[in-house]
């Protein structure tokens, strides 16, 4: 048990963990760097730490002076969100040393399911399906070319440290292989501090899915359905949605129970979400395990009414899952838009500074998740993600209409956002008709 949280994290993730204790009646220490001083949410924690200067490395990703915060402030939990620390298992090691509760997967779960060849094996055993592979470890360019040669190309060459979208190569012959091959072992040793590659059976033109999980200390697993997450820009979500459209019943059973069955070979703890590529014949392959809680987390949370990062600190507590996997079901549908701090026009640069003026949308069905607000700095620093839209209705065409609607009303100057380039999808007739792929923006929103 624990009663004192301290949030390793920033922006709206950390507004969000706030709001989630205060309402179980946990105290909170929010963790800041110089350049976030000035952050509304900070007012809401109970206590607050400045943990350095404005670079990530030296702030949200300095273990140290992490630790040093949570012994000063004398909390007994940490949530790290998502991002900087929320995978990184050395960091819940340190945190179990210190006797403060790292609230997340084990640090087994998140050794296992971090390395991707570790983590493709265990899906293997669990009879999820999976893409043909080099079945490990690919030490040289030429073991490399005989796997390629018996998997068929095009293959994808990927860091077995990998994550987010980093760490990967594509190659269509041979002699492109070569070269990727030596590129992403060296993009792995510098993103990752591991150079071990692995190598897959590339599935072109194919749809995001993914799954979310909860598991807790006793051995109770659960899936709370899919989301469809294919509106992708260089392999960073930008729109996702709940249920994914189109999915057959028996397919969307499919994917989600392969899931639960994952959870449970692992001894899953806590939140986490599964990934799954489907390709255009609707086979469904594993791609990897995210042991965090997701950006996209409150669509979910929307049609199943289960609120995920409450179950987060609760699992974390001990506490058992209340329901089972019959309790849950998916009621209407839910759509999340992005809102990032970067300017469409122009190639997606970064748009930092003073916010003049501020509108956030309303209505019924809409939910706004933002750390934001009239004469807020945003920093160049970090994620540009200013908030997320989030609507929820009984139908997918009710959902997307509502959704453009509170578009319209948002208003933030003079930054440019992403906001006009979502609208421009909700009405894109392909869209619309649950016509896409990962490639989607690339192909049908941009120029050239």
């Amino acid at each position: 048990m624990f009663s004192r949280v301290l949030i390793a994290n920033r922006g709206e993730i950390a507004l969000r963990i706030i709001r989630a204790c205060k309402e179980l009646g946990l105290e909170t220490v929010a963790v800041y760097s110089e350049a976030d001083r000035d952050a509304s949410y900070l007012h809401l924690a109970d206590d607050r730490v400045c943990i350095g200067p404005p670079p990530s490395n030296e702030s949200y990703l300095n273990i140290p002076r992490i630790i040093a915060a949570a012994e000063i402030a004398d909390v007994d939990a940490i949530h790290p969100g998502y991002g900087f620390l929320a995978e990184n298992s050395h960091f819940a090691e340190i945190c179990n040393d210190c006797k403060i509760v790292f609230i997340g997967p084990t640090v087994h779960s998140m050794k296992t399911l971090g390395d991707k060849i570790q983590a493709k094996a265990l899906a293997k055993k669990a009879n999820v399906p999976t893409t043909p592979d080099s079945e490990g470890e690919l030490e040289t360019v030429d073991e490399a070319c005989k796997v390629a040669a018996q998997i068929g190309y095009p293959v994808a060459v990927k860091a077995a440290a990998g994550g987010g979208g980093r760490g990967i190569r594509f190659a269509h012959n041979e002699a492109t292989l070569k070269r990727v091959f030596r590129q992403a072992k060296t993009e792995a040793e510098i993103a990752f501090n591991d150079g071990r590659l692995y190598m897959e059976k590339c599935i072109e033109n194919f749809r995001h899915i993914e799954v979310q999980i909860l598991g807790d200390k006793f051995g109770n697993s659960v899936h709370l359905f899919e989301r469809e997450c294919s509106v992708q820009r260089r392999r960073q979500k930008v729109i996702e949605e709940t249920p994914a459209p189109g999915l057959p019943k028996k397919l969307r059973q499919e994917i989600c129970e392969s899931a639960a069955r994952l959870a449970k070979e692992v001894g899953y703890e806590n939140a986490g979400t599964v990934e799954y590529m489907l390709d255009e014949n609707n086979n469904f392959y594993f791609l990897e395990v995210n042991t965090r809680i997701q950006v996209e987390h409150p669509i979910t949370e929307m049609v199943t009414g289960v609120d995920l990062v409450k179950w987060q600190l609760r699992i974390a507590r001990g506490e058992k899952l209340e329901f089972t996997q019959d309790d849950i079901k998916q009621n209407g549908c839910a759509l999340e838009c992005r809102i990032n701090a970067e300017d469409p026009a122009h190639n997606f640069r970064p748009s930092p500074g003073r916010i003049d003026a501020f509108v956030a949308p309303g209505g019924l069905g809409v939910r706004w998740d933002s750390h934001v607000y009239q004469g807020y700095n945003i920093p160049p620093t970090y994620d540009s993600l200013v908030g997320k839209l989030i609507v929820h209705r009984p139908t997918r065409e009710e959902t997307i209409a509502v959704a453009k609607r509170a578009l319209d009303e948002f208003v933030i100057e003079p930054t440019k956002t992403t906001y006009p380039l979502c609208r421009e999808i909700l009405s894109h007739q392909k869209f619309v008709a649950g016509q896409w792929d990962t490639m989607f923006i690339e192909r049908e929103m941009l120029p050239g």
